[in-house]
Formats: structure tokens, C-alpha cells, sequence
């Protein structure tokens, strides 16, 4: 297995590796750690891929708090890691104060986009994917209802629920939704317990199906699917097999692939700044299905998403308009 040179812990522990060879690509996970099972695990995944295969090594962080953003993009900076990658949307404003001291850096941000020559910003339609989820859970839904779980309200998860809504309206137009949020800081992307108590309440209100986007947060709402003998709907990773049944489909966002096609284009001399977006052309958002979830997302239903993907990439479908209108608040 590749060695993977790992700083972890708090402030102190940022003290790294010696004898380190310069221009190893850095990885900084955000809060919940890269084992979370959604979208820091995604991103491990890009990395250790390109590890395997190059025979190469990266340098990582499992941050544990706000305080270690700026920390660890300057510490990794100065040793020379290129292309420093960060996962999450909550490392704009660190970078934004970092970037400029280090111009000949190169450093990728996911889901947010930073204005700076020596930046790739790499953002996804998760719209697109929502949409079929959507369709996915009103189709199966028996009562009528369906929930929506988002860890913060913020523009990129208001993505998320407005494809989910869009798509379910496209199956049943007077489907009713329940929505709520788990918290307003970034805690709420790895609280299983919350994520329990809201699904549980979602259930309790009438929904029969949720879709949690809410990083680690998922992972309560899918016990309490279990638990309710009800449907959840995962995001990011391929959720399907944590609670095999209950999992109808996961939504799920190639953050690995982006963080393996950027730390490959820089090594071969072709990474460029300025922003990118990925969405349903490409496979980069795409819906799980596997012999976990194959019971309860029949051939049938993968057909007529099949379809139904095809039209939102040639933009050919009816909602082709308002769903992008999903889009314009990121």
C-alpha cells in the first residue's frame, strides 16, 4: 500500500514530515475526517487512486478545527506540496488570504469558486442529479410526501433541494415536501444523532422518502430508514450498501475524479486556473445502483432515468429551463 505521509490532530500536530520530496500534491479534508463516508471520503478515494497508480505519494490533514484552514494551506505551501487540494466550500476565505503569497502554488478548491490566476475552482451541477432523486422518490413514495434534509442553508445545498423538488413536481405536481436543516455552522455535517432526530421527525410528519444532504449527518438518516422501515437517499459517495434496503439510490458526485484529473493535469504540464463545472454529461453526478439497492430500484426505473439524464444533458428536457434556474444563486 503507498505510503501517505499524514498530519493530523491539532495545531501542533502541523509540524511535518522531514526529508519530504517537494511537489507532492496536498489533500486537506474538511471537518468529519476523510473516513465519513460521503464527500471527504470521496475525495480520499481521488487521492489514493493517484497514489496506486503513480506509485507516488501525497500529503494529508484531517482538520479538527476553524483554526487550522490557513494554518495548514501556508504550512503546505511552504514545503512545496503542488498542487494543494482543499475539500469544501469552507476554505474560500482561507484561500482567498493565502493564495497571493504563494503564486507559484496551485491549489484546487471544491464547491466554491475563488477569482486567482494560480486557483482552479471546481464546482458541480448537483441540481441535475437532485432532479432524478426527485423523480426517484415521488415515484416511490406512498404517502405523498417526502423530506429533505440539508446540513446548512446555504446556496450550494438550496441546489439540492431545489432539483429534489423540481424532480418530484415532475412525477406528482402536488406532492408535498418537508424540509429542514441541521445546523448553521459546520458541525452540521457530521452529526448522526441530529441527522436521527430530524429524519425521524420527517417520518413521523408523513415523508416516506429523504434525501439527506448533509455529509456525515446521512448517516443517522439512514437508520432512522432503517429503523422506520421508510427510504433514504444518499449523496456525494455510494452510500448504498450502509443500510442495504433502506438506501433507495445515492446521488453521487465524482469529487474523487476531480481531484485525480487536477493533480494528473498538473503533473503533465496541463492545469490551468479559472473555474470548471461537472454535472450529469461526463458521469460526473450520477445515481447508485448496485446488488445493495436493486430490490427497490428496479431495471425499469434505471431505464427511464437513463432517459431522462439524456434530455437534461442535451438539454432537451421540459424542466431543462427552470432547472437551471437551480443554479443561479451559487
Amino acid at each position: 500500500m503507498t505510503l501517505m505521509k499524514s498530519l493530523m490532530g491539532a495545531a501542533a500536530s502541523l509540524a511535518l514530515t522531514a526529508g519530504a520530496a517537494l511537489a507532492e500534491p496536498a489533500l486537506i479534508f474538511d471537518l468529519g475526517g476523510k473516513f465519513d463516508k460521503s464527500f471527504n471520503e470521496a475525495a480520499f478515494g481521488g487521492a489514493q487512486r493517484w497514489a496506486e497508480e503513480t506509485g507516488e505519494t501525497f500529503r494529508e490533514i484531517e482538520l479538527q478545527s476553524e483554526a487550522q484552514r490557513e494554518q495548514a494551506l501556508r504550512r503546505f505551501a511552504e514545503v512545496g506540496a503542488n498542487p494543494i487540494v482543499m475539500a469544501g466550500f469552507a476554505f474560500a476565505d482561507a484561500l482567498g488570504q493565502v493564495a497571493a503569497d504563494y503564486p507559484d502554488t496551485k491549489f484546487v478548491i471544491i464547491d466554491m469558486v475563488v477569482d486567482a490566476p494560480n486557483v482552479r475552482s471546481v464546482v458541480f451541477n448537483e441540481h441535475e442529479g437532485s432532479y432524478l432523486v426527485g423523480m426517484m422518490a415521488a415515484q416511490a413514495s406512498k404517502s405523498g410526501t417526502v423530506g429533505f434534509i440539508g446540513g446548512m442553508d446555504i446556496p450550494l445545498i438550496a441546489k439540492f433541494s431545489c432539483g429534489y423538488r423540481l424532480g418530484a413536481q415532475s412525477i406528482t405536481s402536488d406532492i408535498e415536501f418537508v424540509e429542514n436543516y441541521v445546523g448553521s455552522t459546520l458541525n452540521a455535517w457530521n452529526d448522526p444523532s441530529k441527522g436521527l432526530e430530524i429524519a425521524i421527525f420527517q417520518f413521523e410528519s408523513g415523508a416516506d422518502v429523504i434525501f439527506s444532504a448533509a455529509g456525515g449527518t446521512g448517516l443517522g438518516v439512514f437508520q432512522a430508514a432503517k429503523q422506520q422501515r421508510k427510504f433514504a437517499i444518499g449523496v456525494d459517495s455510494n452510500q448504498n450498501s450502509l443500510r442495504p434496503g433502506a438506501v433507495l439510490s445515492s446521488m453521487v458526485k465524482r469529487v474523487g475524479k476531480a481531484i485525480y484529473h487536477n493533480v494528473v493535469a498538473y503533473q503533465e504540464g496541463l492545469w490551468r486556473a479559472g473555474s470548471v463545472k461537472y454535472g450529469l454529461a461526463g458521469g460526473w453526478i450520477d445515481l447508485a445502483r448496485d446488488e445493495h439497492n436493486q430490490a427497490v430500484f428496479s431495471a425499469a426505473t434505471s431505464i427511464r432515468i437513463n432517459q431522462i439524464k439524456r434530455q437534461i444533458i442535451l438539454e432537451q428536457h421540459q424542466d431543462i429551463n427552470r432547472l437551471a434556474r437551480c443554479d443561479e444563486e451559487l
